[in-house]
């Protein structure tokens, strides 16, 4: 018999509304099987669609699956502080201070920041990546070709290397925000690539950005999954500031301002904290703000 699940449509590190990289959430989604979660993400065909159980675990998180239109991941971010926000929205209805969200890497915690007595919506969200692991080198030249740059363009002394913090991206660091720019990804490389090594997502940066106040520029390519280019992506700037504290281009301790989703016409922002405790211990933290936009009801089953 048809049923129906609510859904609230949310914008995710947007600085305000009907910009940043936009997420659909559907409460109350256990009579749902996989496949509908599945055909309902290919219908809605964001870059993710999250899908939230009925109530809390005994300690209080919430069990949350995270599809893309061809597939469920693991972990994503801008799905997991998305999400997080919804639920403070339409279950708690009033400031809280954490939220635990249980996903396919395991439990992910996420602060949420207020502005002093302004509103009982949050400011800004915080989630805590997992500890990065690092993974192959891909050499220069090919993934130069891959993205339509000149060898030249990538800086030499960096290696362009997978990182994962529960979901592998390639990091590229590019020489100049002109040579980020002008990348235009070759759509079958990008492929190729994807089926060779671990990460289906390409995050090229570049120490440069575009508005005044900011640190990086970033570009997110993920042709594997469906999506030619993500505005906005937790997960892939998670791994970035791990690359970032391994190769030391800001110290042991940063907090930078990172630009994403200007080359689709929906410029983002984030947040990104980093800190490096010891050889392998690293500290990773992402955060942006969130905008509720519409709520509705699906008709399942």
């Amino acid at each position: 018999m048809p049923f129906t699940v609510p859904y609230y449509i949310v914008d995710v590190f947007a600085e305000s509304k009907y910009a940043g990289n936009q997420l659909a959430v559907f409460l109350d989604a256990d009579d749902l099987t996989s496949e509908e979660m599945q055909r309902i993400a290919k219908e809605v065909n964001f870059s993710e669609t999250t899908f939230v159980a009925n109530a809390p675990e005994a300690d209080g998180s919430y069990h949350v699956r995270i599809f893309t239109p061809e597939s469920e991941l693991p972990f994503a971010g801008h799905p997991t502080l998305g999400t997080a926000y919804v639920l403070q929205r339409i279950r708690s209805r009033e400031p809280i201070d954490a939220l635990t969200l249980r996903l396919g890497v395991g439990p992910i915690d996420v602060a949420l920041e207020y502005d002093d007595g302004a509103s009982e919506a949050p400011s800004r969200l915080w989630m805590r990546q997992l500890r990065p692991t690092f993974g192959a080198e891909v050499p220069h030249t090919r993934i130069a070709d891959v993205l339509g740059v000149d060898a030249g363009d990538i800086e030499d002394s960096l290696p362009v290397q997978e990182v994962s913090t529960g979901l592998s991206s390639l990091i590229v660091p590019l020489r100049s925000l002109n040579a980020l720019r002008s990348a235009r990804p070759n759509r079958d490389k990008q492929l190729e690539l994807a089926q060779a090594i671990e990460s289906k997502a390409i995050l090229a940066f570049a120490r440069d950005a575009v508005e005044p106040g900011r640190d990086l520029h970033v570009r997110v390519f993920v042709e594997s999954l469906g999506i030619p280019e993500d505005p906005a992506t937790g997960s892939a700037n998670g791994a970035l500031i791990g690359y970032l504290l391994r190769h030391g281009l800001y110290g042991d301790a940063f907090e930078l301002r990172a630009e994403q989703g200007y080359a689709v016409g929906r410029p983002s922002l984030l947040s990104l904290r980093g800190t490096r405790k010891s050889a392998d211990d690293y500290d990773i933290v992402v955060g942006g703000r969130c905008f509720l936009i519409a709520r509705g009801e699906w008709f399942a089953g």
